[in-house]
């Protein structure tokens, strides 16, 4: 039977992207390399959206930030205390466009998967003291391959 609609693609050269993460490097964090992680996913230059897989260590803090775009965050094992709730491992939350709150908590070894679309903005008490985004993410995943080579 044929489709009353053609839902061929447009654009024949569309493609899944699988990416296996199990063969990633995890790229220290610039603000604590000895406890935070990441594994940058994919970044979506098209939306500004971005995936990531971090790895907080215990006691790792993330500072205060607000995010300029909503985010999904899926706790893959671990906990984080996040304003006043605790996320455990299997805990899905839901962040909208314009949420600001404080530092988040690393309360056990936590693995977790963020989806942003688009920016996080981070700040102190007197300023404002990084961006995330998914250029930020390309630069720094360049950073990373760069090191690795000079290293090799």
């Amino acid at each position: 039977m044929a489709l009353p609609q053609d839902i061929s693609p447009f654009n024949s050269e569309l493609m899944d992207t699988l990416v296996s993460s199990s063969k990633m490097d995890w790229i220290p964090s610039e603000d604590d390399p000895k406890r935070a992680f990441m594994k940058i996913l994919w970044t979506g230059s098209e939306s500004g959206t971005w995936a990531v897989l971090f790895r907080w260590l215990k006691g790792y803090v993330a500072p205060p930030h607000k995010h300029l775009s909503a985010s999904h965050t899926f706790v893959i094992k671990g906990k984080l205390q996040v304003r006043t709730g605790i996320l455990k491992t299997g805990d899905y939350v839901y962040e909208a466009n314009g949420m600001v709150h404080g530092a988040t908590t690393a309360l056990e070894d936590t693995d977790y998967i963020f989806i942003c679309n688009g920016p996080v903005l981070f700040f102190n008490e007197n300023s404002f003291t990084s961006y995330l985004s998914w250029e930020e993410l390309r630069r720094i995943e360049a950073a990373h391959r760069n090191k690795k080579q000079r290293a090799a």
